[in-house]
């Protein structure tokens, strides 16, 4: 960037928080009944705005509203976060300021595969990136700014699990588990959210919550939500939804990379390695 251009974007940033259209990201105002939903980039954290979202609120989540039901802290400056429901979700590392946490943990193998071709569809990537390349660039957290500054995949779930697993106010979720059961994961949290849930209301999040949903709802709203609205509409946002899509379509040195990197922190969270065996780390 030319010395013109850091100008202008050094004086539209001036601008932004002088005129309070600054995102409040990290900075934002923490209330001490808030919830939030953390997570590593692409590990369901917009299905959990879903669920979540259709279990506490009576008008159903659609991709037209879930910014403003279930807001995220990088859409929103902190003075209008301040006034929309407190259900909100984050991709930062830990922050003690957040009082309850539903912590969303998904297969590292899974995420790089999602990044991938979530980074082709914004942009970040050309078509026919070399995936071996991609992995490489998520282990060493040099993808693309918005997401190296969150760290690694281990280094932000670690974070998280390190400092708040097992303390009131945190619940600990993997997505495999939460896709294998969705009714049972969503109850074991409810209590979190301060709500008396029934069966009906669970029911009725997990219907409205659903992949084939969410895909129809994408079809039709992509324009109207800020994470879709300026990307390329021949690849979507909603995939697979499924765990285990990195089997064969990840290659063998791919997945030995990420076992060798983040081994022992897998194993430790549940996900089998199926590469060489990797020592604990000390």
């Amino acid at each position: 960037m030319g010395l013109i251009g850091r100008a202008r974007s050094y004086t539209k940033s001036v601008m932004d928080v002088a005129l309070g259209r600054k995102a409040a990201g990290r900075g934002l105002t923490v209330f001490p009944d808030d919830v939030f939903i953390v997570s590593y980039l692409r590990s369901g954290s917009t299905w959990a705005r879903f669920l979540f979202g259709n279990l506490v609120q009576d008008e159903p989540i659609t991709f037209a509203n879930v910014n403003r039901l279930v807001p995220l802290i990088y859409d929103h400056p902190d003075h209008v976060l301040r006034r929309l429901p407190r259900l909100i979700k984050s991709h930062e590392s830990f922050d003690p300021r957040y009082p309850r946490v539903i912590h969303i943990v998904r297969d590292p193998r899974d995420v790089a595969l999602s990044l991938y071709y979530y980074n082709i569809k914004v942009g970040e990537l050309p078509d026919g990136y070399p995936m071996d390349e991609f992995v490489d660039r998520f282990i060493a957290a040099h993808m693309a700014d918005y997401a190296d500054r969150l760290g690694s995949w281990e280094d932000h779930t670690l974070s998280w699990c390190r400092l708040r697993k097992g303390k009131p106010g945190y619940r600990f979720v993997r997505y495999e588990d939460l896709l294998a059961d969705t009714a049972t994961e969503l109850t074991r949290v409810a209590d979190l959210i301060g709500k008396d849930v029934h069966p009906e209301r669970i029911q009725r999040a997990v219907k409205l919550s659903s992949a084939a949903q969410m895909r129809s709802l994408e079809q039709k709203q992509w324009k109207q939500w800020e994470t879709t609205r300026n990307t390329r509409d021949d690849i979507p946002f909603v995939r697979e939804a499924r765990s285990g899509t990195w089997q064969g379509k990840l290659s063998a040195v791919s997945v030995r990379k990420i076992e060798t990197a983040w081994g022992a922190t897998m194993e430790e969270l549940g996900y089998e390695l199926v590469g060489s065996r990797v020592a604990p780390k000390i």
